[in-house]
């Protein structure tokens, strides 16, 4: 069943059952924050968060114009607009944002904490009263049928997911902590922790399974486990990509 969101576009990936903090302080997304907290208990705070594509030619407006009218524009073309006014491309694929915590600060910013809950792909983003951008979007479930993969790649992909973690961290400590078994959380943490590109990221968002996940990310575990082999360096604190702190 589709369905109708907010969309928030930003410069990461988010998975399901991964933490994703926000520093709210853009106008239009204070006033999505305000709506949602305002929504009757029981009614799901949720909003689309999905992966700025770089630059585009086109745009949708996210504020109503002086004649404004409901409009829309179909994939690829799916744009937005910075404060600037320069146009940003959308990814078509993108994860709910369930809100569940909110600071706020004296000077009328917020700070979120958000988690990731479900999997769509926008079929259309519409312009309407709302200065942020809404989206129809289809839900992307897990489908039957490959579950057995699934289950003979996980433990491929934890051996490998721990030996690439003794690569990236110092603390040997904290490499032996429990990872999880289940075969979809493991690709969705492993997605969301590994020193991936945001192509790659989005791209295992994008694959329609779990097993198809593992088995792109067993081959991109051992291309990252070669590359620090060869350099012994690590750019990036993996702390800071496992819950990456996203400016609006």
């Amino acid at each position: 069943m589709d369905a109708r969101l907010p969309v928030f576009p930003l410069g990461t990936v988010l998975f399901p059952g991964l933490v994703l903090p926000l520093h709210i302080f853009e106008a239009r997304y204070l006033e999505l924050m305000r709506h949602l907290r305002a929504l009757p208990d029981g009614t799901p705070r949720q909003f689309g968060v999905v992966a700025i594509r770089s630059g585009g030619s086109a745009s949708v407006s996210a504020g109503p114009g002086p004649e404004s009218r409901a409009e829309s524009v179909s994939p690829p073309e799916l744009t937005d607009r910075r404060p600037d006014g320069s146009p940003v491309t959308l990814h078509e694929v993108g994860c709910t944002a369930e809100l569940r915590q909110v600071t706020e600060l004296p000077d009328g910013r917020l700070d979120v904490v958000t988690v990731g809950r479900r999997r769509f792909r926008i079929a259309r983003v519409e312009e309407g009263p709302t200065p942020y951008l809404t989206a129809e979007v289809e839900w992307l479930p897990e489908p039957a049928g490959q579950e057995q993969l699934a289950d003979l790649l996980a433990p491929r992909v934890l051996a490998v997911f721990r030996r690439y973690l003794t690569l990236v961290r110092d603390d040997q400590e904290e490499i032996s902590e429990q990872l999880p078994d289940d075969p979809t959380v493991l690709s969705h943490l492993v997605a969301a922790t590994a020193a991936l590109t945001l192509a790659d990221r989005q791209r295992l968002l994008a694959t329609p399974d779990t097993a198809g996940r593992l088995s792109a990310e067993l081959r991109l575990l051992n291309r990252e486990a070669a590359l620090l082999r060869q350099v012994r360096a690590v750019p990036v604190p993996l702390t800071e990509l496992a819950v990456p702190a996203s400016p609006n």
